[in-house]
């Protein structure tokens, strides 16, 4: 794993192979993250990583400057993992939740300027996800919300979808209190 930018940048982190976790790719994360810098001033904004995984978006949003970036991650293994990079960084910014995220989701008394959910792709709740992030009101005003999916999923007649965007077998769909 490959923190691309910021004041992490080119810092590499060894995912343990006996992981279930399918992290962003170096190419779909790049691009994700030119997208956002035209959108999104990363300085001082909370941002929420659901579904975690190996924290490889939260420890991006991090060192972008994020003033907080709360990930929440379920699986112990990867948890651990997150909180070693989290002491080895040294950063405080970041929170590690281990909790389900629809747990999450339904108990979260705050908002986020940013939210990314990267769901296994098999999960079955999957579309539920960009519902239930409104239903909770978790996002700001101004807020985003990034879901990482399959091809086979199209949330362009989702309520406050924005925009899709694809990069080989990753995609994403951008869902927003408000037009771009």
């Amino acid at each position: 794993m490959r923190i691309i930018s910021g004041k992490y940048k080119s810092r590499r982190f060894d995912v343990p192979h006996s992981f279930k976790a399918r992290p962003t790719t170096d190419f779909a994360k790049e691009n994700l993250f030119n997208i956002l810098n035209n959108l999104i001033d990363f300085e001082g904004i909370a941002a929420l990583d659901l579904f975690s995984g190996t924290g490889s978006i939260a420890f991006e949003l991090l060192s972008r400057g994020c003033r907080e970036v709360v990930c929440v991650e379920n699986y112990a293994a990867h948890y651990a993992f997150i909180q070693q990079v989290r002491k080895t960084l040294n950063d405080d910014a970041l929170k590690a939740v281990r909790a389900d995220a629809f747990n999450y989701m339904a108990t979260c008394k705050r908002q986020f300027d940013l939210i990314f959910a990267d769901p296994p792709y098999a999960l079955p709740a999957l579309p539920q996800i960009p519902e239930k992030v409104f239903a909770h009101r978790l996002l700001t005003d101004n807020g985003l919300l990034v879901v990482e999916h399959p091809k086979n999923y199209d949330f362009s007649s989702t309520p406050r979808f924005l925009q899709h965007r694809s990069y080989g077998a990753v995609n994403f769909s951008l869902f927003g209190k408000s037009e771009l």
